[in-house]
């Protein structure tokens, strides 16, 4: 179990009601282990037990009450697939993957446009970011290709000097288009991160946190809040799930003005089956609807 956990106590975005709910479970946790180290003084051959034995048992008794409420997880491994749709029409197919890794984790997302909208404006875009085991990003790559436009960004997180460094070069014509440094805290989380980082939070409709997120160029305080429950319908049936608003735009992390919204399952899995950006009436929505999980 705790191969599939980050470390979450490295992760602030915690609200007050949420350590008051950890303390009691530390407390709790704490009686636990010592009824554990109890049990295997007074009864030696208990110790040769394999649970005993390894401490798998009095690990698991911790780790179920330890100070992430409900000890929210996520997979070693996941891949999750979406179909874009921009103004009802099919626009494209995105692909998220997550792995972890020895230290941290490795996020990849692929973007393509597809139909009618990549005989207008072609698009394929890769992006990839490993964090630490609690989810604070370390490093990034951006690689566009988006019509005739061709980037690579790369941004280095350095939490100790507090600082990031972002070069933005244009690939075709191999210049530097842009090099800034940004101030940024110990742990921050980028974009794509920061929606790993709200699975394994334990928001209920009405409650909200605030986490550190960055884009290279900017760094900010987001609070995110989760608004209530809808039943989502996806290619892969009905879920149940929890619908979260991020407030990244509106001169937050970002200057446009927009709504984003995530709707995660309402379990243990917190799959997020839906994405939506809603911009002005002239750009229109992006939803991003979850297709397969493996």
């Amino acid at each position: 179990m705790s191969d599939y956990l980050p470390d979450v106590r490295s992760i602030p975005e915690i609200s007050s009601l949420e350590r008051s709910r950890a303390s009691e479970r530390r407390t709790e946790g704490l009686i636990l282990f010592q009824t554990c180290e109890y049990v295997a003084r007074k009864f030696p051959y208990l110790r040769h037990w394999l649970f005993m034995r390894s401490g798998l048992l009095c690990l698991f008794v911790l780790l179920s009450t330890a100070a992430w409420p409900q000890s929210i997880s996520l997979p070693g491994h996941e891949s999750l697939y979406y179909n874009i749709e921009w103004r009802l029409i099919n626009a494209g197919k995105a692909k998220v993957e997550l792995q972890q890794e020895r230290s941290g984790w490795h996020i990849g997302l692929h973007l393509e446009s597809s139909g009618l909208v990549s005989k207008l404006f072609r698009v394929e875009d890769d992006y990839s970011v490993n964090t630490n085991a609690g989810l604070c990003a370390e490093n990034s790559v951006f690689v566009a290709h988006e019509g005739s436009r061709q980037r690579e960004t790369k941004i280095t997180f350095d939490g100790a000097q507090h600082h990031a460094t972002y070069v933005e070069r244009d690939t075709a014509k191999n210049t530097v288009l842009l090099q800034k440094e940004t101030e940024i805290p110990a742990c921050v989380h980028d974009v794509i991160g920061a929606l790993f980082v709200l699975r394994t939070l334990n928001l209920e409709p009405g409650q909200s946190s605030t986490m550190a997120v960055t884009d290279g160029k900017k760094s900010v305080m987001a609070k995110v809040e989760a608004q209530g429950r809808e039943d989502i319908k996806t290619p892969e049936g009905v879920f149940h799930t929890v619908r979260y608003e991020a407030y990244l735009f509106n001169d937050v992390l970002f200057r446009r003005s927009a709504h984003l919204n995530f709707w995660l399952t309402d379990d243990r899995r917190r799959l997020p089956v839906e994405v939506r950006v809603r911009m002005q009436f002239t750009i229109g929505t992006i939803t991003l609807t979850l297709a397969k999980h493996e």
